[in-house]
């Protein structure tokens, strides 16, 4: 399991630091793929399509869950090729309106709280994901996308390692038994060092007027807090549903959601943070 769970990682890595390097279109591409699965997983986990029969393997996507993969094709292709604040807006409430449309005209078909958790679901994933895309193609959005990693892998290594090695206090025993206070701390910490390291050496050479390193520290450390929030929240959800893993996409990780829970919330609040503190 730890070597599948290894080699994993280190696909997942390398795809990663090519699409972000690249940007553009492939970063959209991929990104829009990973949005549809994590889209899925989470309708699937919260209940939105109906219950699987005896022996099925696989249940095809519902009318709600297919209003929503349309949607979040159309809100990458409209990120891509227009990338307007007004259009994307647009194509988010448009989505809502839709999924509210089929509910009312095929009603009763569907019950409201299929609903909320196709809108919810909309949202969580593939929404707060497109903020990896816009801080990558934002101004010096090569140097300033890597903190999205730094803050929420940099911070799940930091904060492993040290809960390994010193953690005792359970902060969350309830919903992450394994999850210590020593390593939380040590995983904010590690992730704004290495944020100000990455910031010295890499950064400030494409702001040469401006000293920014403890900036990218700061923006690391409180993205990190936030991957916390994200990874527990994931998780939280999966306990109310009595579910161990989201999917079986990722061999030793399970699927996109539990791989890219902490992302997801991460990368949102390093785009927010570096329009207002860098930018």
């Amino acid at each position: 399991m730890f070597w599948t769970r290894l080699a994993s990682g280190v696909v997942l890595l390398a795809i990663a630091i090519g699409s972000m390097s690249y940007g553009g279109g492939l970063l959209a591409g991929i990104l829009c793929v990973v949005s549809l699965v994590a889209f899925r997983e989470l309708t699937k986990a919260l209940k939105c399509a109906g219950p699987m029969g005896k022996g099925q393997k696989f249940s095809m996507p519902n009318g709600l869950e297919w209003v929503g993969m349309a949607g979040i094709v159309c809100y990458y292709l409209l990120l891509h090729f227009v990338g307007e604040d007004t259009f994307l807006l647009m194509g988010i409430v448009g989505t809502f309106l839709a999924m509210m449309f089929l509910y009312v005209i095929t009603f009763p078909r569907y019950h409201a709280n299929q609903v909320v958790v196709a809108v919810f679901s909309y949202l969580y994933g593939p929404v707060l994901l497109s903020f990896v895309y816009q801080t990558r193609m934002a101004p010096q959005g090569l140097y300033t996308v890597w903190m999205i990693l730094i803050s929420s892998w940099g911070c799940d290594t930091c904060a492993y390692a040290v809960g390994k090695l010193i953690g005792r206090k359970k902060i969350f025993p309830a919903l992450s038994p394994k999850k210590s206070l020593e390593g939380c701390i040590g995983g904010v910490l590690g992730a704004a060092l290495i944020g100000g390291l990455y910031g010295y050496f890499f950064v400030e050479k494409a702001f040469p007027e401006k000293s920014i390193a403890w900036v990218i520290g700061i923006i690391c450390g409180v993205g990190a807090i936030m991957s916390m929030v994200g990874d527990l929240a994931a998780s939280a959800i999966k306990r109310n549903h009595d579910i161990k893993d989201y999917g079986k996409l990722i061999p030793g990780h399970g699927g996109i959601m539990d791989r890219f829970d902490s992302m997801i919330v991460t990368a949102p609040m390093t785009y927010f943070l570096t329009v207002l503190m860098l930018l």
